[in-house]
């Protein structure tokens, strides 16, 4: 989302959902480049989209693996540093690009994105080193909203462990009239997301769904670009079992940069159940 406020200009002329994808194809860094072993993976749509991403394999015997799904912006070359921490903490990453972003072919849409994850999903299913029956999906801003709708729907749902978003809104609709609500010139246009922003897939109609999947709610509390209060819209929508961690003094998708934050998570995808999710939520 760090690129919605520059562009509201543009959402008042053209006021459609596409202001919420900002893709590009540029390489911006690599795993290698870090000294992090990763396979490029190459695979289709249900649709023949052509898409791309990278397997990151965990140092060791795998402890479970996870479905990453990235923020709005760029393409996963920027935003994998956010997961690369997990393989040393025993955990294999698959990082995909949506249509349209990246290596990715297409152009985005909700409900191509929709199929692209499904696509991500019986990419790890067909792969013998990964246990079908430890996979999480984690998803960032964006990917948090496109994970919640996903997996309440997704004929794969009962090989997902957990459910762990990160920063996410609650409704396209109201994260567009808020981020319009922001200024002067386009305040009084508040109204154009009712009629020009497609709200089919809201994670608010779908988190209750999620039930009995657990889901955590990550959020940092000075978030300047999705205020705090959407994951507590969605966490008092949701059914559980379901926690809301919400980290002081972090601003957008940041708590994962901090090592408190990360070693809380690695002992929750250790063993991603709703007994595991009350006790670190206690802490």
């Amino acid at each position: 989302m760090r690129c919605l406020a520059a562009l509201l200009a543009a959402f008042a002329l053209a006021g459609c959902t596409p202001v919420f994808f900002q893709p590009s194809p540029n390489i911006y860094e690599t795993p290698g480049q870090y000294g992090i072993e990763y396979q490029p993976v190459e695979f289709r749509a249900a649709d023949g989209t052509a898409l791309f991403a990278w397997f990151l394999p965990a140092r060791g015997e795998p402890k479970g693996t996870v479905l990453y799904l990235h923020g709005n912006a760029q393409n996963i070359s920027a935003h994998f540093p956010n997961v690369a921490w997990m393989p040393s903490a025993g955990f294999n990453v698959l990082a995909f690009d949506y249509r349209g972003y990246g290596g990715s072919e297409g152009k985005p849409t909700l409900p191509g994105m929709q199929l692209d994850i499904d696509a991500a999903m019986r990419v790890l299913l067909a792969r013998k080193d990964v246990d079908p029956n430890r996979i999480v999906v984690f998803g960032q801003s964006l990917g948090g909203a496109l994970a919640i709708h996903y997996v309440a729907h997704s004929a794969y749902r009962s090989h997902v462990r957990a459910v762990i978003v990160d920063s996410p809104f609650a409704d396209y609709r109201q994260v567009a009239q808020e981020k319009l609500a922001d200024f002067f010139l386009t305040w009084p246009l508040q109204w154009l997301p009712t009629f020009t922003v497609n709200n089919d897939y809201s994670p608010m109609a779908s988190v209750a769904a999620l039930s009995p999947i657990p889901l955590l709610l990550i959020h940092g509390e000075r978030d300047s670009i999705v205020a705090l209060h959407h994951s507590r819209q969605l966490f008092d929508t949701a059914q559980e079992p379901k926690a809301l961690w919400s980290i002081p003094d972090t601003g957008h998708i940041g708590a994962v940069r901090d090592a408190t934050v990360r070693k809380r998570l690695a002992e929750f995808l250790r063993a991603p159940g709703a007994e595991r999710l009350a006790e670190l939520s206690s802490r």
